[in-house]
C-alpha cells in the first residue's frame, strides 16, 4: 500500500482489558485457592563448600507443608550453558546462592522456618575480579565446567573459570599495526548494575496429582520458561503450561528463566498446592540476576589520514557465578565489537569469566552499551590526539552500504545510515559552535549498532481469526513490557487488512497452552518479528475471504480487494460485508461455503550463517543491524565536580516509524536509563564478604526527574529494513547504548578530564579535576 494508513501515525495505544497490572499483584489479587508462600534460604557465603543441609527443625514449624534442597532436585539448568542447579548442592558460588526453600501457609510461617535451616559449610577462597578469574592460580568457581551441557556455539573451557571465548580475525592485525603511523592503547572498566524494574519477580506453581505443572509468572518469555523446565525436570512440553499476565519491566532480568524452578519444585513436594514465591526488593538485588561487568583493552593504530588500520579489543566479561544466559552477551559482544565502524584488520576476544559474584545476565542492550562506553571513547580519544573533529573521525571510519564488518559481512544498501544519524547530532547539538575554554561547558558524541542476539531459528508466529461482527481477533505471545507491542501489532493487522483499527483486538498475556509460539521477547525483535508474522497470518487470511467472496460474486479473485469491512469488486460496484464471511457464507437457497476465517503466520529469520569457530567470518551472521548516534551538552562544577547533562539529541535509523509517540517514549525512556547507569548506578559487592553492600534502593541510586536533562531533542532516519514488516526494525534497547560514552567524551571536552571506569561520578570527576590541577 503506498500510503500507510495506521502506520506512522499515533494511534490510541492498546493495553487490553487487564484488571490489573503486574504479575505480583495479579497473583496476590487473585488469591489461588490454598496458596503456600515460599521463601528462599541463600548462601551468606560467596563460595564455599556445601557439607550438610538438615531441615528436621524447618519441617516442624507450624504451616510448613513443603521444604526442598538440591539432593532432592539435582537438576541443572541454562538456556545456552546449562551450568546452574535448581539449589546449590556441594558448593555455593556467591552470597545469596539458594540452598534450600520452604513453603508455608503463611509468609511468616515460611520465614520463620527457612532460618531454621541448618546448612554446614566449608568457606573456599573467593574472586571478585574478572582479571583475576583467568589467571592460572586463580580458585576455579565451577569445576566441573568441562562436563556441563551447552549449545554448539558456546565455547567452555574446562579446568578454568572461562565459560565462554569468542575470538575475531579479520586481516592481518599484527602487520597492520607495524605500520601505523600513531597508536593509542586504554583500558575502560564497567561495573555490574541491576535492571530495577518496577515490578520484582514473582513466580506460582503447581503440581496436580497427575504430575502437570501450571506455572503463572512475571516473564519475558513464556515459551523459553516452558522449554527450560520441560528440560530441567526432564517432563514432556505438554505437562507444562505456563501463563503470563501484564508484566510490570524487565530490561532483559525476566528473560530465559529465573525463579520458576525453585516454585516448582516446591509445588512438587506440596502437590495440589498453588506455591507463590515472590522476590521482595532488597533480594533483588542478590537473588536475581544482574548487568554483567567488563574490562575492556583496547588498542588502535591509524594511518597519517586518521583512518583506523588496525583494531585490537580485548574483552573480559565478569560473568558472576553462572553464566547460563551470559555467555551469549560474551559471543553478541565479540561479533559486534567493531561497533559503527569499519576496520580492515581485527583481532578481538571476548572472553566470558566466572566470579563470585550475583549472576550475570540479560540486561537492556545486551552488552553493547558495556563496549561503547569504551570503543566511543576510544575514537573520541584518538580524534583528539591527532587533532581531529570527533564527528568528522567518525564519519571518516564508520560503517556504511558496501563497507564490511569485523565479521566480514559487507552491508547492503538496505542496512541503515549512521552517517546521517552522526551528521544530525552534531549540528542539532551544535558541535562546531565555538565557545569560550574557561565556560566548563563541553559536547560530547557517541555512536551505537546492535543487532539482535539470537540464535538462527528463533521464530515467532501469530493468529489471526475473525469474530461474528467482523472483529479481528489478533493472539501474539510476544510480551508487551511497555514498549508498545499490543499497539503495533493492532496496527500491523489493520493495515494488512486495510481496516479499521478500532476493530482489532490483540490478544498478549498468552499462556503456552493456546498461544502460538514465539522464542522470547528480547533483542529488540518483536516489531520486526511479530510484526512479519502478522502481515504473513493477513495474507493467508486475505485468501480465504477473496476466495469466498470470488465464489459468491462470481467474479475472480485477482479483482477483489478489502475496503474498511468490505471486499469489493472495484469494476462491478458489489461488495460483501465482512461479516458475512467471517464464518462462511450463505446463499439465498441456504447452501453455504467458506467457513470460520482464521490463519496462522510465522517468522523465522532467513539466511543466517554461522560465524567461523576461529575467525568468527561470516557472510550474514546476524538477521539486521539498527545504527544510532548520540550527542550531548553538559555543564561541570569544577569546585565540587557535580554536572549537568543539559541537552541531548538522538537519532537512529530505525528503518521505519511505526507509531511515534511510542518510539519517542521508548528513546526518552532510553536516554534516561543510560545516564543512570552512566552517572550513578553501581551494585557494590563488599570484598571481604562477597555480600552486595547497596541492595536497596536508599543505596542504590537510579535517575529522578532531578537527573532529566533539559531538552531531549529526536530524529530518525527511515533506511527500510530489506524484510522488515513496511521497512521497520528494532529500536527498543538501541537508545540506551551510547549515551554514558557521550557524557565522558562531553566531560573531557568541558575540562580535559577522561574517566575510564562507570559510573561517572561527581566524586570522581572532582578527583580528576584536582589531579589535573597538581599536573597529574
Amino acid at each position: 500500500m503506498s500510503v500507510p494508513r495506521w502506520v506512522g501515525k499515533d494511534v490510541p495505544r492498546v493495553d487490553g482489558l487487564e484488571k490489573v497490572t503486574g504479575c505480583a499483584r495479579y497473583t496476590a489479587d487473585l488469591k489461588f485457592p490454598r496458596m503456600l508462600h515460599a521463601h528462599v534460604v541463600r548462601s551468606p557465603h560467596a563460595h564455599a563448600r556445601v557439607l550438610g543441609v538438615r531441615t528436621e527443625k524447618a519441617e516442624r514449624v507450624p504451616g510448613v507443608r513443603a521444604v526442598a534442597t538440591g539432593r532432592e532436585f539435582p537438576f541443572h539448568t541454562g538456556i545456552y550453558l546449562k551450568d546452574q542447579t535448581i539449589f546449590a548442592i556441594d558448593r555455593v558460588r556467591y552470597a545469596g546462592d539458594p540452598v534450600a526453600a520452604v513453603a508455608a501457609e503463611t509468609p511468616e510461617a515460611a520465614r520463620e522456618a527457612a532460618a531454621l535451616v541448618e546448612i554446614d559449610y566449608e568457606p573456599l577462597p573467593a574472586n571478585f575480579d574478572a582479571v583475576a578469574g583467568i589467571e592460572p592460580d586463580a580458585p576455579l568457581v565451577h569445576p566441573d565446567l568441562g562436563a556441563y551441557e551447552c549449545v554448539p556455539w558456546i565455547r567452555p573451557r574446562g579446568g578454568t573459570n572461562i565459560c565462554n571465548h569468542l575470538k575475531v580475525r579479520k586481516g592481518d592485525y599484527r602487520k597492520a599495526l607495524a605500520k601505523c603511523a600513531s597508536v593509542f592503547e586504554h583500558t575502560f572498566v564497567v561495573p555490574q548494575v541491576h535492571h530495577v524494574a518496577l515490578e520484582p519477580h514473582v513466580a506460582v506453581a503447581r503440581a496436580d496429582l497427575a504430575g502437570k505443572v501450571e506455572v503463572h509468572t512475571s516473564a519475558q518469555s513464556p515459551f523459553t520458561v516452558r522449554h527450560l523446565l520441560a528440560a530441567c525436570f526432564s517432563m514432556p512440553h505438554g505437562d507444562i503450561s505456563v501463563h503470563v499476565p501484564a508484566v510490570g519491566g524487565g530490561f532483559g532480568g525476566k528473560a530465559g528463566i529465573g525463579i520458576e524452578p525453585i516454585a516448582v519444585a516446591l509445588a512438587m513436594k506440596a502437590r495440589g498446592r498453588w506455591v507463590r514465591l515472590l522476590i521482595d526488593r532488597p533480594e533483588e538485588f542478590y537473588g536475581t540476576v544482574v548487568r554483567q561487568g567488563l574490562a575492556a583493552t583496547l588498542t588502535t593504530g591509524i594511518d597519517r589520514n586518521g583512518k583506523v588500520q588496525a583494531q585490537k579489543m580485548h574483552y573480559l566479561w565478569d560473568c558472576g557465578a553462572y553464566g547460563g544466559y551470559g555467555v551469549n552477551i560474551v559471543r553478541a559482544a565479540g561479533y559486534t565489537c567493531g561497533g559503527a565502524y569499519e576496520f580492515p584488520n581485527v583481532e578481538g576476544d571476548s572472553i566470558g569469566v566466572y566470579t563470585n559474584r550475583p549472576v550475570g545476565s540479560a540486561y537492556r542492550g545486551f552488552g553493547m552499551q558495556e563496549i561503547h562506553w569504551a570503543l566511543e571513547q576510544q575514537m573520541d580519544i584518538v580524534a583528539r590526539a591527532i587533532g581531529m573533529d570527533p564527528a568528522g573521525f567518525r564519519l571518516l571510519n564508520c560503517l556504511g552500504p558496501g563497507k564490511s564488518t569485523v565479521t566480514g559481512e559487507v552491508l547492503g544498501d538496505h542496512a541503515g545510515r549512521v552517517d546521517e544519524c552522526i551528521r544530525r547530532v552534531a549540528e542539532t547539538i551544535g558541535m562546531r559552535e565555538d565557545r569560550p575554554r574557561s565556560s566548563n561547558r563541553g559536547k560530547g558524541i557517541a555512536c551505537a549498532v546492535k543487532a539482535p542476539a539470537m540464535p538462527n531459528d528463533a521464530a515467532s508466529s501469530v493468529l489471526l481469526k475473525y469474530a461474528e461482527d467482523g472483529t479481528l481477533e489478533v493472539l501474539i505471545s510476544g510480551i508487551d513490557i511497555g514498549q508498545g507491542l499490543k499497539t503495533v501489532a493492532a496496527q500491523f493487522a489493520a493495515e494488512a487488512m486495510n481496516m479499521p483499527i478500532e476493530k482489532v483486538r490483540v490478544r498478549g498475556n498468552p499462556d503456552t497452552d493456546s498461544f502460538p509460539y514465539d522464542w522470547q521477547t528480547v533483542a529488540s525483535r518483536q516489531s520486526w518479528a511479530t510484526g512479519n508474522a502478522i502481515f504473513r497470518a493477513a495474507e493467508k487470511i486475505r485468501g480465504r475471504l477473496f476466495a469466498t467472496a470470488s465464489e459468491a460474486l462470481g467474479v475472480p479473485a485477482s479483482e477483489l480487494a478489502l475496503e474498511d469491512e468490505d471486499v469489493v469488486h472495484a469494476e462491478s460496484g458489489r461488495s460483501i460485508p465482512i461479516t458475512r464471511l467471517a464464518m462462511g457464507y450463505q446463499f439465498p437457497d441456504g447452501h453455504t461455503i467458506g467457513g470460520p476465517v482464521a490463519a496462522a503466520g510465522s517468522f523465522i529469520p532467513e539466511g543466517l550463517i554461522h560465524l567461523d569457530p576461529e575467525t568468527s567470518q561470516s557472510p550474514k551472521p546476524v538477521a539486521k543491524w539498527t545504527f544510532g548516534a548520540q550527542a550531548v551538552d553538559v555543564t561541570v562544577d569544577p569546585e565540587t565536580g557535580e554536572y549537568t547533562v543539559d541537552r541531548v539529541a538522538a537519532c537512529y535509523d530505525v528503518g521505519r516509524v511505526i507509531h511515534p509517540a511510542m518510539i519517542a517514549g521508548q528513546l526518552y525512556g532510553g536516554v534516561v536509563q543510560g545516564l543512570g547507569t552512566g552517572m550513578m548506578e553501581e551494585l557494590v559487592v563488599d570484598p571481604a564478604s562477597g555480600r552486595v553492600a547497596n541492595a536497596s534502593l536508599v543505596d542504590y541510586k537510579i535517575p529522578t526527574t532531578e537527573d532529566l536533562p533539559r531538552e531531549i531533542r529526536m530524529d530518525f532516519i527511515e533506511t527500510p529494513q530489506a524484510d522488515g514488516p513496511l521497512g521497520a526494525r528494532g529500536i527498543g534497547e538501541h537508545t540506551m547504548i551510547p549515551t554514558p560514552a557521550a557524557v565522558a567524551n562531553a566531560l573531557f571536552d568541558a575540562c580535559g578530564i577522561r574517566i575510564l571506569d562507570l559510573p561517572i561520578t561527581a566524586e570522581k570527576v572532582r578527583a580528576a579535576l584536582q589531579r589535573k590541577e597538581k599536573g597529574g
